[in-house]
């Protein structure tokens, strides 16, 4: 398999976001609202997946407010987790299952070059083979450290909730019938998933992604 199209600019948002209203009425109607979703795009890295493990199951405000303390404490490289103690971890605001998250990434010896000219499913087995890496965390670095263009995270609460809302939904979608909702919105899934969060912050005043 090739590797698709790569987001490196907001014209890439823009191209993506008209076809998606071209291709469906309602994202046509988010896009009014909301205007093209930003890029986002953040530096790959043992870094930015460990603060991806650190967001789940927890509000942005925390997830950030937690990272914050672990990039002041230098806690953001492989040598620095495998070297501190539970105490040194736990102060940051680290439960004792992402204590065991962090250290299973930091001694997982993740090639994070390879990864970005390797396939979406590729990256996914591969990050999904270290304990607290799920499919939401593999996708979520797609989509962001690494740009892919046609990535979706149909686990997401936001977008799941947001999609209810665009959709008028009778209820929330679950992960399977979001997967198959999204397979319609590629080759711009990760453009769709940005519009329904900026949907999402329309509808609700909240932040859905970090």
């Amino acid at each position: 398999m090739m590797v698709g199209r790569i987001l490196t600019s907001e014209d890439c948002m823009a191209e993506g976001a008209e076809w998606l209203a071209a291709h469906e009425p309602r994202f046509a109607h988010a896009l009014r609202l909301t205007g093209t979703p930003p890029l986002r795009r953040r530096p790959d890295g043992f870094a930015h997946l460990l603060s991806a493990i650190v967001s789940q199951q927890v509000s942005t405000h925390a997830a950030r407010a937690i990272w914050g303390r672990m990039e002041g404490a230098g806690l953001t490289t492989p040598e620095a987790v495998l070297a501190a103690d539970d105490e040194t971890l736990r102060a940051p605001g680290l439960s004792m299952q992402k204590m065991r998250y962090a250290r299973a990434l930091a001694s997982a010896g993740i090639d994070f070059d390879a990864l970005r000219v390797l396939p979406d499913e590729e990256i996914t087995r591969i990050l999904t083979e270290v304990s607290g890496i799920g499919r939401w965390t593999a996708e979520i670095y797609a989509m962001f450290s690494l740009g892919r263009a046609d990535v979706f995270a149909p686990a997401d609460l936001a977008l799941q909730e947001s999609a209810k809302r665009l959709f008028h939904l009778p209820d929330r979608p679950r992960e399977a019938a979001m997967r198959r909702m999204a397979a319609d919105w590629t080759p711009w899934r990760t453009v769709a998933a940005g519009l329904l969060w900026a949907y999402y912050r329309v509808e609700t005043e909240r932040e859905g992604i970090i």
